[in-house]
């Protein structure tokens, strides 16, 4: 098994910055991808940002410019800056790892509001 733990997440102000960081731990015999998703009160996940094993990132584009994902040299821990926030980036943060199999963290909740 494969164990994701979210930390980081709060209550910011507009404009704001925070750093999210997901530890794995357990039976990990690859990554091909980690990730961090979000789901707001009443919509789909989504995808915020990725990162693969060859160190390509991808980014939605309503983050784009203001969050940066990175990983440290151990593969262990993912993470995600977080600047220039906004009230609609209010979300429940998910990490996500993709191996021989997929599996989710608990979420972090980020709560953007003055």
């Amino acid at each position: 098994q494969v164990q994701l733990v979210e930390s980081g997440g709060g209550l910011v102000q507009p404009g704001g910055s925070l750093r999210l960081s997901c530890v794995a731990s357990g039976r990990i015999f690859k990554i091909d991808e980690m990730g961090w998703y979000r789901q707001a009160p009443g919509k789909q996940r989504e995808l915020v940002a990725r990162l693969t094993a060859g160190g390509t990132t991808g980014y939605a584009d309503s983050v784009k410019g203001r969050f940066t994902i990175s990983g440290d040299n151990a593969k262990t821990t993912l993470y995600l800056q977080m600047n220039s926030l906004k009230p609609e980036d209010t979300a429940v943060y998910y990490c996500n790892l993709i191996g021989v199999g997929s599996w989710w963290g608990q979420g972090t909740q980020v709560t953007v509001s003055s």
